[in-house]
Formats: C-alpha cells, structure tokens, sequence
C-alpha cells in the first residue's frame, strides 16, 4: 500500500511539473495571450490557490503572472491587429502595469458576460476592458484610480433625423452587449435591445436598418468612422456627462494590496505623460485626464 501511494504521489507531481510548463509555453515580449479554452483553463488553475493565500498581489507575485480578461473584439481598446497581434489602449496599459509589477502579462480573452463570471469565480485577476465606474458595479467590485474619461454617444444612421437625445431612444430598436453599460442604459430610456458579442455586429446591425441606433462610448465611434470612411453613421446625441473607466476586481482585503500597487502603477503612468502618448496612440486622442 506504501508503494502505491509513493507512486500516485509522484505521478501527481509530474503532472503538475507538466501542466506548470503548459501555462509558461507561448510567452513573447507582448505578453502570453490565453483564448483557448485550454488556456483559460491553465490561467484558471494558477489562479485558483488566491482565495486560500488571502493577498492577490502576493499570489500574483509568486506565480509571476497577472492573468488579464478583456474581450479582444472592441477596437481601439482591445482588439487584433492585421497580424492577429492582440493590441490597443488596454492592452497597453495592462502590459505597462504587469512590468511595473514585476510579472509577466497574461490576457485571456472572451465575451462581456464570460469575463465578469471569471473574474468573480477568481479565474482572472483584473478586468481591463474600458470598463465604467457605476454605482451598481461598486456594489460588486473594487475599482481603481480612473485612467480614462469617455462620453456616451448614440450612434445612427446619415439619413436618421429621429434621434437627437436619450428620450428619444423610447421605443426605438438599439444594438449592444448585452448587460453592458450601453444595453442598460438604452433599456432604461425605453429602447428595446438586441443583444450582441462583437462591436462589428452592433455597427451590422445599424447600417442594414435592423436597428435605429447603438450605443458606444465617443472614442470607439471615432476609431470606427477613421477605419470605414464610407460608413454612413453619425452621432445622433452626446451624453453630458463624462464617464471614468477603470479596472475593476473582486472585493474584499485579499484584492487591498494590489489595487494599491496598480494604483501606484496608474500614477507613475500618468505623472511620466506615458498614458497621455498610449491613449494618442491608440485613441487618436488624450482621455487619460478628467479636462
């Protein structure tokens, strides 16, 4: 019976030597990127031991990974390149975080509702993904500094002449992720909302007529009117108020220390006029200020 254990024991330990050098496999300078399901599974297993540890930063620290979530699909923020290369201001930022870290970046890619589950299941450690500070989503989550201001716009078609305001969404079809920011605010002012999983399909769905509007924030409807001149879209309603992004994470003392270093990190960032040049660089702009 001793010799049975000794064997299982060492087989237990080869397989795990083998699925550690698994997650490793793939690195290059711009970070591993996980959107196999065979990858999310790895990032999940290096993940899984945080809640027992009790301080992320720490487990992050000795695995020498930050697992990231986005979507991947949302240009300018997070998306491929021509080469398939993962890029974009999140992107950027999340890399330049991970470095001042001292980890190496890890993004694991997905849809909207998919990356919220992991990161409250503990399969990702942070959420970069242009994501809105909201009362509802304080509830639930502990954010960052902000390291970005964008303004909702309502998107329409050249020949639209109906929408001009958010009350003017009232019974009109929109397009947008839904349980996004975007879908529940145009539910909130009476539109009815077709659900999607890619920018590219709401901007489908509004160019056919399927649709009246769609809802973005300001920075993507400009990166898409500069990459499809003959789109015929414009803004139909600006919102006035200016919306702060930041990365969210679980709440709780286990997440304490490293918002306090990726906070650290945000304003090393912001002081040395290296996110003003990510955000010009990917955005056409400079949001990384309130002004």
């Amino acid at each position: 019976m001793k010799k049975i254990c000794k064997w299982m024991l060492g087989t237990a330990v080869v397989f795990g030597m083998l699925v550690f050098a698994g997650c490793s496999q793939g690195d290059n300078q711009n970070g591993t990127t996980a959107n196999a399901p065979d990858e999310q599974t790895k990032a999940a297993d290096a993940s899984q031991t945080v809640g027992e540890q009790g301080d992320l930063l720490a487990q992050i620290q000795e695995r020498g990974q930050l697992i990231i979530a986005m979507e991947g699909t949302w240009a300018p923020w997070t998306y491929h390149d021509e080469n398939d290369e993962l890029v974009g201001y999140d992107v950027a930022v999340a890399r330049r975080i991970a470095e001042k870290l001292g980890v190496e970046p890890v993004f694991v890619e997905g849809e909207w509702d998919g990356l919220l589950a992991g990161l409250d299941s503990g399969r990702y450690d942070i959420l970069v993904n242009g994501v809105d500070i909201t009362p509802e989503r304080q509830e639930k989550y502990d954010f960052t500094t902000p390291y970005a201001y964008n303004r909702t716009v309502i998107i329409v078609r050249g020949d639209n002449e109906d929408i001009h305001s958010l009350e003017d969404l009232d019974g009109k079809r929109t397009a947008n992720t839904i349980s996004g920011i975007f879908a529940d605010m145009a539910e909130s002012y009476g539109a009815k909302v077709t659900g999607v999983t890619a920018l590219s399909q709401s901007f489908d769905l509004l160019i056919s007529g399927r649709v009246d509007a769609t809802l973005n924030d300001e920075v993507t409807y400009l990166n898409f009117v500069n990459t499809n001149s003959d789109a015929d879209v414009k803004i139909g309603a600006r919102t006035e108020e200016v919306s702060q992004i930041a990365i969210p994470m679980r709440k709780g003392e286990e997440t304490a220390r490293l918002r306090e270093a990726i906070n650290q990190a945000l304003a090393e960032l912001e002081t040395s006029g290296e996110l003003s040049t990510l955000s010009e660089t990917y955005l056409g702009i400079d949001i990384s200020k309130a002004e």
